[in-house]
């Protein structure tokens, strides 16, 4: 097994545990809170504190930094490395600190800007929910420093614990209030989630690699500037792809008591393939693509990321048929306890059939963006981003209009293919065979659609009409599962794709 297959399974294998612990705490939120106005004030709590986290590259700080370290480690200068990452960790610290107490000031006038249709009373509590959730922002952007330097180490394990820490906290944390039926509890398990595994965690796995600040770094060194100047385009332009969880929440208001929750309870059960593909392919295939780069093996590197496409694009199909297809079992298996009724089943299970669609395009994305990354374009993949959160505002304002909660699904669908596509376009225009993305993308799209097809069938045929119980819901969705993996596998090996079999002699 190669170095890159290595780590995308270390990094594949702790997102699987993270997203089964997003499952648990989902659950958790589910089972306490149902699709009630606390739900709702739960997953709006963070909307705020995220967008802050992503103004600040939060979500980018890797992206950014990792290049710049790798270079001075492939010219076997460690101190340099140091002294850059001192240079940008200071006045981004600095920098945080100064925003979030300035948002924790203004909590209560932005959300009443931002959630008009709340209650006076919902928004004092919402404004207090989220001034609690303000400062985990720090512990998010700074251990994403901390987390960079482990990446340009090529060291994966304790970056991916940090959000299987994070999670269980919020269990825990909901748990202990689960009485009072209310949000407190969970956000203050995030708080404290954030503090130990996203900040102290990476802390501790930057310095066991003998990385620490550097006294005596001017705050004019180089890296600073050259930090800002890839990190300022990702600051002004926002993808659709950044904002798709916070476009849900700002829309989800106007759909009604509850939606919030049912779009986030659905959009969680979505995330875990998409986690474990997407995320774990762009996390473990960046060091790589940027050392390549660095190093000038232009070749391959485009061989790298083609490779990590295709086996992206399979895989993300294959995971969407099984999704559609099995939803209605899955989701009532997942959440339907406690306040978490028939009727929530079934809205979440439509809800979560229109998300899956998104799962190939999510992967598509992930790698098409890392690789501009990695070559230092920033700014042709953020116009593309920012043009088409533009286009995405509108069409969720039209589809809620048209379909109500439904159609905010089917907005976050569309934007991100739509997105998908654009970076796929802008890719091979300039670098890159498109033929096999092309011929790997119809093949498995073709057995994704009559796989998830026969999904269905199979599942509704165990199952019946209507919500089942346990008992059949387990049997639904065991057979709708292999159903999925017989159809695929065996409609895509009769339509010529290899790349299920060479996958799993690279992994043997």
């Amino acid at each position: 097994m190669t170095r890159l297959g290595r780590a995308a399974v270390i990094v594949s294998l702790g997102i699987l545990i993270s997203r089964v612990l997003g499952f648990l705490r989902t659950m958790a939120i589910a089972a306490i809170l149902g699709a009630t106005a606390q739900a709702d004030l739960f997953q709006d709590a963070f909307t705020i504190p995220d967008i802050l986290f992503y103004l600040m590259a939060g979500g980018f700080l890797s992206i950014t930094l990792i290049p710049i370290l790798t270079r001075h480690m492939a010219e076997g200068d460690d101190r340099e490395a140091r002294r850059s990452f001192t240079a940008v960790f200071r006045p981004v610290a600095v920098a945080m600190v100064v925003l979030t107490a300035m948002a924790m000031l203004f909590a209560r006038p932005i959300v009443g800007a931002v959630f008009a249709q709340f209650a006076p009373s919902e928004l004092d509590q919402l404004a207090r929910l989220m001034r609690i959730v303000f400062p985990a922002q720090i512990f998010f952007v700074l251990g994403s420093l901390y987390m960079s330097v482990q990446y340009a180490h090529k060291k994966f394990l304790i970056p991916v614990i940090a959000p299987i820490v994070y999670n269980l906290a919020i269990i825990v944390g909901g748990l202990i209030t689960r009485v009072q039926a209310s949000a407190d509890g969970f956000i203050w398990g995030a708080l404290v989630g954030a503090a130990i595994g996203n900040l102290g965690l990476q802390w501790y796995g930057a310095r066991r690699l003998g990385h620490q600040l550097e006294p005596g770094v001017p705050w004019s060194h180089p890296a600073l500037k050259e930090y800002l100047l890839m990190a300022f385009p990702l600051m002004l332009g926002q993808s659709v792809a950044v904002l798709d969880e916070q476009l849900l929440k700002v829309f989800g208001q106007f759909a009604g008591t509850g939606a919030t929750g049912l779009l986030a309870y659905a959009r969680r059960l979505n995330m875990l393939p998409i986690g474990m593909i997407a995320q774990a392919a762009g996390v473990a295939a960046y060091p790589f693509l940027a050392s390549l780069f660095s190093e000038n093996r232009i070749e391959q590197f485009h061989e790298t990321l083609t490779r990590a496409l295709r086996y992206s694009i399979v895989a993300g199909c294959l995971a969407a048929a099984a999704a559609a297809g099995a939803a209605l079992p899955a989701v009532r298996l997942a959440f339907q306890r406690g306040l978490f009724d028939t009727n929530d089943t079934l809205v979440a299970s439509s809800l979560l059939v229109i998300y899956a669609l998104s799962i190939p395009f999510w992967a598509a994305h992930q790698l098409y963006a890392r690789g501009f990354y990695a070559q230092r374009r920033m700014w042709l993949p953020v116009a593309i981003g920012t043009v088409a959160t533009g286009v995405a505002i509108p069409l969720y304002v039209w589809f809620l209009h048209l379909w109500g909660i439904q159609g905010i699904a089917w907005a976050s669908t569309v934007s991100i293919a739509g997105y998908a596509v654009a970076l796929a376009v802008a890719w091979h225009v300039r670098g890159g065979s498109w033929r096999p993305i092309v011929a790997t993308g119809w093949r498995s799209a073709v057995a994704g659609i009559v796989a998830g097809f026969a999904a269905w069938g199979a599942v509704r045929s165990v199952a019946g009409k209507g919500v089942p119980g346990v008992g059949p819901s387990l049997a639904a969705l065991a057979v709708g599962a292999l159903v999925v993996i017989f159809v695929f596998t065996g409609l895509s090996r009769l339509l010529g794709g290899r790349e299920l079999t060479d996958l799993l002699r690279r992994r043997g």
